[in-house]
């Protein structure tokens, strides 16, 4: 019998949450899709301390692809935005839980705007 070849193998499949992050197309940014949790945490808040370097008057941060956001997720967005020069953080369609835990800890917070979905 002769031994498996590469095609005759199973596909590799990822185990645990993964988040993807690159920059936002035509807009100084950037775009996420995965999950935002412990696993994807340093991910998340390298992409965020890259784009508060690259920050002007306005950043946007477009999440339709993520699933989830844990609270420490939607903190570091939080503290990022705070520690901003100036300006502002435009969150587009985040999941449910990102709006309701800014509203419940930072509920004054006005240098994010988030767009629902």
């Amino acid at each position: 019998m002769d031994a498996p070849g590469p095609s005759d193998r199973p596909p590799q499949v990822r185990s645990g949450p993964v988040l993807e992050v690159g920059p936002l197309p035509g807009r100084p940014g950037i775009r996420a899709s995965g999950e935002i949790s412990v696993t994807t945490r340093r991910s998340w808040e390298n992409a965020l301390t890259e784009m508060s370097r690259r920050h002007a008057e306005v950043s946007y941060v477009e999440l339709s692809g993520v699933r989830f956001v844990d609270v420490a997720g939607v903190t570091a967005l939080a503290v990022t935005a705070m520690n901003l020069p100036g300006g502002r953080v435009v969150v587009e369609q985040p999941p449910p839980q990102l709006p309701r835990v800014l509203d419940l800890f930072w509920p004054s917070l006005n240098r994010i705007e988030v767009a629902p979905r």
